[in-house]
């Protein structure tokens, strides 16, 4: 019960969710996700701190870059069930449609000039 009931407060939020959402298809740089979403960096690494704890997500980094995908191997029966949920649940959520249109507009950016605009750099 324990794991359940930490996966089911790591997408008590919407911008988890949202994140979620997002790496369903791919993986993604953090400031990737920080555009999306329109948060703070340390804002959105606390909220990829929280999904990586509930074993939602899983990371790599790459040089300076800090890259998110949806745990697979790693993940929990629960954490896997839950996304599947969410996901099934959220399919036709107009903001997940804006998230997924948005974001191929991000994905045009060269990850290098989001991260100069987020001062990242």
């Amino acid at each position: 019960m324990r794991e359940l009931m930490t996966v089911i407060k790591a997408l008590a939020d919407e911008n988890r969710v949202r994140v979620v959402m997002a790496l369903r298809p791919k993986e993604l740089c953090v400031c990737q996700l920080v555009e999306l979403l329109g948060l703070a960096p340390s804002t959105v690494s606390k909220h990829m701190a929280i999904l990586k704890q509930a074993r939602l997500v899983d990371s790599r980094k790459q040089g300076r870059w800090m890259f998110y995908r949806l745990a697979d191997d790693d993940a929990s029966v629960e954490a896997k069930a839950m996304t599947a949920l969410v996901a099934r649940l959220l399919a036709d959520d107009r903001r997940v449609r804006e998230d997924a249109k948005r974001m191929k507009q991000i994905l045009k950016i060269d990850p290098e000039e989001l991260c100069r605009k987020q001062n990242r750099c």
